[in-house]
């Protein structure tokens, strides 16, 4: 598991975070995987491609967990 800092923002779009942390190549890549139902936040699926995710939550993707920090 990994985690991915906020650095002092409150939210960050759930495409942008696949981007960010190199799961998906591509932000087009990111909104694909999670069109599909791959990606889950909190252990549920998450269909919404900009869903904002806050401090705290956990995303899944392809068996890489990343925890979202302040």
């Amino acid at each position: 598991m990994s985690t991915f800092s906020l650095e002092g923002r409150d939210t960050i779009a759930l495409n942008d975070l696949l981007k960010i942390t190199g799961l998906c190549g591509s932000g087009g890549e990111a909104k694909v995987v999670i069109a599909k139902g791959k990606v889950m936040v909190n252990g549920q699926v998450e269909l919404r491609k900009t869903c904002k995710i806050r401090n705290g939550q956990v995303v899944e993707y392809a068996r890489e967990k990343i925890t979202v920090t302040p």
